[in-house]
């Protein structure tokens, strides 16, 4: 076996796990989410810019805010789902680097000091937060159904600012019943390694 983590990790975390379209009314808890977060936020980003904002939409009233920005197809899990994280970028993340890029707190202005250049940064490196949010949300045994069938600007004028980007919303629970769609195909290994 080439992997370190056992089978069972492996299926929980990618085989098995599948985006949900459907949830149980188990409530997601403010520990569970404390717990996802206290294990993706060692996920590695360019310079320990660590850009990912999670707003959590818990309120009906945040919800019924949210419901009109969506794609008609993503409305009703949406409205039906224990909780909602709209996930963005902060682009100004260059202010907490001093704090989190300790051994080159110049790294702020030298590096990071263009805004054009914080956005792009911020893109790549938020997003790949996201995806470690989306796999957190899955070690904590529960489903996400990330989407991003949604008027960006719509919703950063709803709950963010001119500062934070949308990267994509995020409904989390436990998976209901029929919570899956048939798993779709992936490329194989030499459609897309090579080696030069």
């Amino acid at each position: 076996m080439s992997l370190v983590l056992d089978a069972a990790a492996q299926d929980l975390l990618f085989r098995e796990a599948r985006t949900a379209n459907t949830f149980t009314d188990e409530p997601v808890t403010e520990e569970q989410i404390a717990a996802i977060y206290d294990l993706v936020k060692y996920g590695p980003t360019a310079s320990n810019q660590s850009p990912l904002r999670i707003t959590l939409v818990r309120s009906p009233e945040a919800r019924e805010r949210l419901l009109p920005y969506l794609v008609e197809a993503n409305r009703a899990k949406t409205a039906a789902a224990p909780l909602v994280a709209i996930l963005a970028v902060d682009n100004e993340f260059h202010e907490e680097l001093p704090r989190l890029f300790p051994h080159f707190p110049a790294a702020k202005d030298v590096l990071y000091a263009e805004r054009p250049v914080r956005e792009r940064s911020a893109l790549v490196n938020g997003s790949l937060q996201a995806a470690y949010f989306i796999i957190g949300i899955r070690a904590a045994g529960l489903a996400a159904g990330p989407m991003t069938g949604f008027d960006f600007e719509g919703v950063r004028k709803e709950f963010l600012d001119d500062d934070h980007t949308p990267l994509m919303i995020v409904n989390i629970g436990r998976p209901g019943e029929n919570a899956w769609f048939d798993r779709g195909p992936r490329l194989d290994l030499d459609e897309v390694v090579t080696t030069v």
